[in-house]
């Protein structure tokens, strides 16, 4: 049976010869029909995918912006602006290279004249040349000495892991004032203990300083010092 006029479903090409004029213009007619249907369909949902796409990429952008904004809005802190409790400070020390001992008015020695090489920046099992690590001061490091009769075993790890991973020198020292002693070029903190806030703002403050002769002058490729293992 031919099919209706008003029968949309595409005729095959070999049954089209039966069929009159008409009906093969309706037949091609719906072949139209249905290809745009097809079309419009993926189009749809190209959309649809298109703009769950973008939605997410578009939370991601706003999570960054927003993570953008909130850091930014805590402005770093000046260093000048740190206060610290006990804190001491030296002017007016020299920065020559000389040979031999040094006799230093500080202990630890906080600057002054110092050996020609300087300390290699690590974690020292042994006491360490002052005239050496004097000289690593010089180039911005910090050096943290500690009473190795104060602290030992898990204190001593909690401290190593402390310091700053460069530009800083971990060494015990016989006799010290505080169980810790954070030194920088010019400054210094006497520490109640490993786990003393006042560490960190030190830290913050004098760690590779301008006030150091020559911050960011190497600190390693000169000496290592006895005892070091890290």
């Amino acid at each position: 049976m031919a099919p209706r006029d008003n029968d949309s479903s595409p005729i095959p090409p070999s049954a089209r010869k039966d069929l009159t004029v008409k009906q093969q213009r309706d037949a091609r007619r719906a072949e139209k029909v249905a290809a745009l249907k097809k079309q419009q369909e993926k189009e749809k949902r190209n959309r649809t995918i298109g703009i769950a796409a973008a939605s997410v990429a578009g939370l991601a952008v706003i999570g960054l912006v927003v993570g953008a904004v909130v850091t930014s809005g805590e402005p770093a802190v000046d260093p000048a602006d740190i206060v610290i409790e006990g804190l001491e400070e030296f002017d007016g020390l020299s920065s020559t290279h000389v040979n031999g001992t040094v006799d230093y008015e500080q202990s630890p020695p906080v600057g002054g004249d110092h050996a020609a090489l300087w300390l290699n920046c690590g974690v020292y099992e042994e006491e360490v040349p002052n005239e050496n690590a004097v000289h690593s001061l010089e180039h911005g490091a910090v050096w943290v000495t500690y009473d190795p009769a104060a602290v030992s075993g898990d204190d001593l790890q909690t401290l190593t892991d402390e310091v700053p991973s460069t530009y800083s020198v971990l060494s015990p020292m016989a006799d010290l004032s505080a169980p810790v002693v954070i030194s920088a070029w010019g400054a210094q903190v006497a520490l109640d203990g490993v786990d003393d806030p006042r560490m960190q703002q030190f830290v913050d403050k004098f760690w590779q300083s301008g006030d150091a002769p020559e911050p960011g002058a190497a600190c390693t490729g000169a000496l290592d010092g006895p005892g070091k293992v890290a």
